[in-house]
């Protein structure tokens, strides 16, 4: 039995990114504790892959890697979990995404000493896109599975229901003519 070359190349990309999923969510813990083996003072510097991470207004790089892990480990695995969910709210998960996104912009692009402390007006928009967006979905899938509500039956009824009436129009309407010709004649 041969197998299909376009079915094996498929299931060798699927486990490669399954695996890379598995391997972010294993590491997730490590990576969390990784701002313990920065330097404790707030003159140094480490140099991360293509940036140099300094104390930036921190107590010490420690701090400074403490608080970016903080944001950044769950900021990944929420995103994971927002690409990977397959239950119908999972664009609710848009919202942390977004408030750690905006705590990790407001960072580095805020002109005040104070951190984490007017995101929640950023928030603001992306909640009154998102979270209706999923309050129709759900009326949608409570009426249909809940209250046995079928809209699409419920439409085409309404179409048969308008169908019948105008039917009922015309054959009024050929009566009277029907009844002016007797007349007539």
């Amino acid at each position: 039995m041969r197998k299909n070359p376009k079915l094996s190349r498929l299931a060798k990309k699927r486990i490669i990114l399954e695996s890379l999923v598995a391997f972010l969510i294993l590491t997730a813990p490590f990576i969390f504790k990784s701002h313990e083996y920065f330097p404790g003072d707030s003159t140094e510097s480490v140099n991360l892959f293509f940036f140099q991470l300094g104390a930036n207004g921190f107590e010490s790089v420690e701090t400074h890697a403490w608080f970016i892990v903080g944001k950044l480990v769950p900021f990944y695995l929420l995103i994971l979990w927002f690409l990977t969910c397959k239950h119908w709210w999972y664009h609710i998960i848009l919202i942390p995404i977004t408030m750690y996104a905006f705590q990790l912009f407001e960072l580095y692009y805020s002109e005040d000493d104070v951190i984490d402390s007017e995101n929640i007006l950023w928030l603001l928009p992306v909640c009154m896109v998102v979270i209706p967006f999923v309050y129709f979905i759900r009326v949608k899938l409570y009426d249909k599975h809940v209250h046995g509500i079928d809209l699409k039956a419920m439409d085409e009824e309404l179409q048969i229901l308008k169908a019948k009436e105008e039917l009922r129009k015309e054959r009024e309407k050929l009566e009277q003519r029907k009844e002016t010709l007797s007349k007539k004649l």
